[in-house]
């Protein structure tokens, strides 16, 4: 049941650990594909809108430059209002769709006399044309609509190129560019989703071409956590992730071999154990015989004699009953249950009866509780826990038979709870090893199961509680004394046990 939790919580977090990775990995190539999509898109846009407006510009005062030089020819300086008035007209029919304005002195003549010039043609501009040798230009934005104005000085054609204080001006719509820079701006933005979408898509081939090995090895890895120590990794390449599948097959090799080992080693002295337990049940068994003769025959035997009867009448019983403790011990190791449905509060008024407790022990037992167990071990670990309170406590002692529900099942629990002194400082945490006492000085000890101080009690109550899925827990009492709790899955039948 243990290697199933375990396999179960270790599924979950390794699909997690895949499915984080999945998503940063796609989310961090998403992330750099739109911050290069946006940066490249952004750059291109800033070099198309100025090459847009450059050429608009250069156009703008190309055309104005040479129709002024045209029609400047047959000009003449000074003029009056009507020539003025022809000669801002001839440059605009010839430049196109522009609004032209030319100054002379406080004469000002425009090509269309009902278009308003008066904040398209700033203050600023007239005075760089004025104080300057050039053309000159300005971008500007009227009644929300952009405009862009060129301006120059008409010069002389003789050689020193004076100026004749004439001034020509030229208003253009920039609209056009306006709408194709918009247009280019939305292409730009549309451009941005296909990318995203796409890079999205090759984060994904990307992300599971790169955790597909992890997801192996993962898998691998489950599946030997869960007990198959031949489980393996296929290494393919010789990137970073086969390194690491490499790694993993060594350690498994290495650690299959440890196992196997041990498990020899266990074998082989259980096996041990197992004979010489066996060899000696015949010599106990004339021994037992030969001192229980003795004992009976020890009040007609000169007192010396009779306390060596009884001594060697206790000592035997000590040394049978180790025997059939490390017999038990062994056995709890099968890790198969003679497994039945059984009513629990009657099996265990059977188990005090048998032993002559039930006048000694208090029971509080849920009636109706019934649970797949193997019986005979849930006798023995009965047999240890309520025979240690008996002897190490102090009356009364309880026995509590209920069931608990938690977010891993329903339970059954067994208190056996004591008004003794309870466990030494320290004692709490070796009271289920082996062979220990907590009184080492004493003929039995506190870790006792059987009357007859082997040490063994606790322990093989342990190991066959855990061959059931469940475990013991020690605390102290409320008051005084200790309390032990058996907890074990409360499975019927067909559920099967583990």
């Amino acid at each position: 049941m243990d290697n199933g939790k375990h396999g179960a919580a270790s599924t979950r977090r390794s699909r997690r650990l895949v499915g984080g990775l999945r998503t940063r990995l796609v989310f961090t190539f998403v992330v750099v594909a739109l911050i290069s999509a946006v940066t490249a898109t952004a750059l291109a846009y800033r070099d198309a809108r100025t090459a847009v407006l450059q050429r608009t510009q250069n156009a703008a005062v190309n055309d104005l430059r040479e129709r002024v030089a045209a029609v400047a020819a047959d000009f003449d300086v000074p003029p009056d209002q009507e020539s003025l008035s022809r000669f801002a007209a001839k440059v605009s029919d010839g430049i196109g769709a522009r609004i032209v304005v030319a100054r002379y002195q406080d004469l000002v003549a425009v090509s269309d006399s009902l278009a308003e010039t008066e904040g398209r043609i700033t203050t600023e501009l007239r005075t760089a044309v004025r104080t300057g040798n050039g053309a000159r230009l300005q971008r500007v934005m009227w009644r929300g609509e952009p405009y862009l104005a060129v301006g120059m000085p008409v010069t002389y054609a003789d050689g020193d190129h004076r100026t004749s204080g004439l001034e020509v001006f030229a208003i253009t719509d920039r609209r056009a560019e306006r709408d194709d820079t918009a247009a280019l701006l939305d292409s730009v933005r549309a451009g941005i989703v296909p990318v995203v979408l796409l890079a999205a898509v090759l984060a994904l081939l990307a992300a599971g071409t790169v955790l597909r090995p992890v997801r192996k090895l993962g898998r691998a890895t489950r599946e030997f956590a869960a007990g198959d120590l031949g489980s393996r990794v296929a290494v393919t390449g010789h990137d970073e992730l086969a390194d690491l599948a490499a790694t993993f097959n060594e350690t498994a090799d290495a650690l299959q071999a440890s196992d196997t080992e041990l498990r020899e080693q266990e074998a082989k002295a259980r096996r041990f154990v197992a004979d010489v337990s066996h060899e000696l049940r015949t010599p106990l068994a004339a021994m037992t015989m030969v001192a229980t003769v003795l004992e009976e025959d020890a009040d007609q035997l000169p007192p010396d004699a009779a306390r060596a009867a009884r001594t060697v009448g206790a000592e035997t019983a000590r040394l049978s009953r180790l025997v059939e403790d490390l017999m038990e011990i062994f056995d709890a190791k099968a890790v198969r249950l003679n497994a039945a449905e059984t009513d629990l509060a009657d099996a265990l008024r059977a188990s005090l009866a048998l032993r002559g407790w039930t006048d000694e022990v208090h029971t509080h037992l849920h009636e109706g509780v019934r649970a797949v167990v193997d019986r005979r071990r849930i006798d023995v670990i009965v047999a240890n826990l309520v025979g240690n309170a008996l002897r190490h406590g102090s009356p009364p002692v309880t026995v509590t038979l209920g069931t608990a529900l938690d977010a891993n099942g329903e339970w059954v629990t067994l208190e056996v709870a004591d008004h003794g002194p309870g466990l030494p400082p320290g004692a709490r945490e070796r009271v289920f090893d082996r062979f220990y006492k907590a009184d080492a000085g004493r003929t039995r000890g506190a870790a006792d199961d059987s009357g007859q101080g082997s040490g063994l009690g606790t322990a093989i109550a342990l190991e066959n509680a855990r061959l059931h899925g469940g475990t013991i827990d020690v605390a102290d009492g409320a008051q005084r004394g200790a309390v032990f709790t058996l907890r074990l899955p409360l499975r019927r039948t067909g559920e099967g046990t583990e």
